[in-house]
């Protein structure tokens, strides 16, 4: 909410030090939740090995956009069904970032439930025909308000960068414009001193890239490597099996991954969802690589993937609601740490193999230099929904960065903070070959052919 106190709002979009200020801080902290942090490649929650359990929440979609952390009586009406489902996370696609979100975030808190928050909106996003210049000081500084907003809440558990941003073989050539935004992201909350939330990237549910894209996150400099990776699949389609579904192949092809892995969207409603896949995803099948994963999705939107309907301030739950309860109540997780590798590391960067990975470098787009400002002076105000949009504002990048530049000594001329990465030699992963379930599933978000975001289908 905007503060009625003129002095207050030009005090904090100042970056003063007020009373007032530190007052709106305390609110965001109330709730009493351990951060999670990145070990290896695993999430944990204090010294206990953290798998989420979540679900994809974003009512009304990409057509009717608002804001879920927004709406203080709609947040704590679903929060009810959260507890029920027994959630632990929850991954909200589109936030308004003018807005307030305390009450919402704290409410969730008490709850013991967690948020992934994608940083992008359908206006300000990169553009995977144009990378470059969607790729602008106007994008960043709307994404750095966004995390200045949510770094301050402990239960604000990741950041995505992207969305399905690579979905074929020729949109690959964004892949460089995505890290770098993964690495400015990484280097703001450093510069800032904020809360080093783990950030990482969503990947489409294709075969042709995500392999290369999964190594290409992790390899390079440590400014330039990911805390995560995450992928969606629906490749497991009751009735199934680990390895009827091909999971057991992508487990074996993932191990030795040195970074925490987990599916940002499953739930293949081909036939009845029984959610089978639940029994193997909690399992030490799995787990010594996946850190769990988020079911699609919470809210009905007319394509058959909600576990609820709202409408206006009713939520009815359907028979997938039920069946998910049940396979969340019959599935614990593993005792211990689960089999994680504590090391973790760094993956080598993969070849060009066109047309299914088309870069050629390892090198990345150095930041925006308007963009830097950002890093000592604060993102400032974010323009919410009601702004106009970052795809062909701003400017471009300028040239290549060097290795390294991601850093805080490098970007501000401070002395460098240590990374959210794990360290470690390079980890011995094993060559990716995916394979697929017998039954095609479609994808199951719309993917613009002009924004590199993808939002829930109607």
């Amino acid at each position: 909410m905007k503060s009625s106190v003129a002095s207050m709002a030009t005090a904090i979009t100042m970056g003063a030090s007020t009373v007032l200020g530190a007052a709106t801080n305390l609110k965001a902290r109330e709730s009493d939740i351990t951060p999670i942090t990145v070990k290896g490649n695993a999430f944990f929650k204090g010294d206990e090995r953290f798998y989420m359990r979540g679900v994809d929440y974003q009512p009304g979609g990409s057509s009717d956009l608002a804001d879920p952390i927004a709406d203080v009586e709609g947040c704590k009406r679903d929060i009810k069904n959260f507890k029920e489902l027994g959630l632990n996370t929850i991954r909200v696609y589109s936030v308004d970032n003018s807005k307030d979100h305390d009450e919402c975030m704290n409410a969730l808190a008490e709850a013991g439930i967690y948020l992934v928050l994608d940083v992008n909106t359908p206006k300000y996003s990169l553009n995977r025909a144009e990378p470059e210049m969607s790729y602008n000081d106007v994008y960043l500084q709307y994404i750095f308000a966004t995390m200045e907003k949510f770094a301050k809440y402990d239960n604000t558990l990741a950041f995505f960068s992207g969305n399905e941003v690579i979905n074929d073989g020729p949109s690959s050539k964004a892949a460089p414009y995505v890290k770098a935004v993964t690495r400015d992201m990484r280097t703001f909350l450093r510069a800032r001193k904020l809360r080093e939330v783990p950030v990482g990237y969503s990947a489409a549910d294709v075969d042709t890239n995500r392999l290369e894209m999964a190594e290409y996150m992790n390899c390079g400099t440590d400014d330039e490597r990911s805390d995560f990776f995450a992928f969606n699949d629906y490749s497991w389609c009751d009735p199934s099996s680990f390895t009827t579904s091909g999971w057991d192949q992508k487990v074996k092809n993932f191990t030795g991954y040195g970074l925490p892995l987990f599916l940002s969207e499953y739930g293949c409603n081909t036939n009845k969802r029984e959610w089978q896949e639940v029994k193997a995803l909690y399992s030490t099948k799995m787990t010594p690589v996946y850190s769990g994963g988020l079911v699609y999705e919470y809210s009905e939107a007319g394509n058959k993937y909600g576990l609820a309907k709202i409408d206006g301030d009713k939520v009815t739950t359907n028979k997938d609601y039920d069946a998910l309860k049940k396979a969340f109540e019959a599935t614990e997780n593993p005792s211990g740490n689960g089999g994680y590798n504590s090391t973790g590391g760094a993956s080598g960067c993969p070849k060009m193999q066109k047309p299914n990975w088309d870069v050629d470098s390892d090198s990345l787009p150095a930041m925006p230099k308007p963009a830097k400002k950002y890093l000592t002076e604060g993102a400032g105000k974010g323009d919410g929904f009601a702004g106009k949009g970052s795809q062909n504002a701003g400017t471009k990048s300028s040239g290549t960065a060097t290795q390294g530049s991601g850093e805080v000594s490098s970007a501000t001329g401070g002395s460098a903070a240590s990374g959210t990465s794990s360290e470690g030699a390079a980890a011995s992963l094993k060559p990716f070959q995916f394979s697929f379930a017998p039954v095609t599933v479609g994808l199951v978000t719309v993917v613009s052919t002009v924004f590199g975001a993808s939002f829930v289908l109607l």
